[in-house]
């Protein structure tokens, strides 16, 4: 996110214009935002939910991000699936619409600070509840 601070916000222009360089590290910033948060929804929060001990079956993902937010791992599931929509747009390629290739990655990187303040919060819930 820092190497690409200076970029944003894109527009239609700037994404016509960017090099192999800025194409690589947009190319790796949207693969990283998706890995970090499939990773998150797969492991971390039903480790997280093992963790705490929670009574009963969570067999639904949206019924695991309620009961996260219920115990407080978690702010929002609404915010959690957001982030998921954005993770799913990346897997669209719209080669030839350059303004919405901006603005989807407009989008995703201001989530991505949102993506990792979910991380660093359920750490610290994790590291809290193990001291318990």
């Amino acid at each position: 996110m820092s190497q690409l601070a200076h970029k944003f916000p894109l527009s239609s222009d700037t994404v016509k214009k960017l090099n192999d360089t800025d194409l690589a590290v947009l190319d790796q910033f949207s693969a990283r935002f998706s890995k970090l948060q499939d990773a998150m929804g797969a492991k971390l929060f039903p480790a997280i939910l093992e963790l705490t001990k929670e009574q009963g079956s969570y067999p639904a993902f949206l019924d695991q991000l309620n009961r996260l937010e219920k115990i407080g791992a978690i702010d929002s599931a609404d915010q959690w699936l957001v982030l998921r929509e954005m993770r799913n747009a990346f897997s669209h390629d719209y080669p030839d619409d350059p303004a919405l290739q901006a603005a989807i990655l407009n989008k995703a990187y201001m989530l991505a600070s949102e993506l990792l303040e979910i991380l660093a919060k359920i750490q610290l819930f994790a590291a809290g509840y193990n001291n318990q």
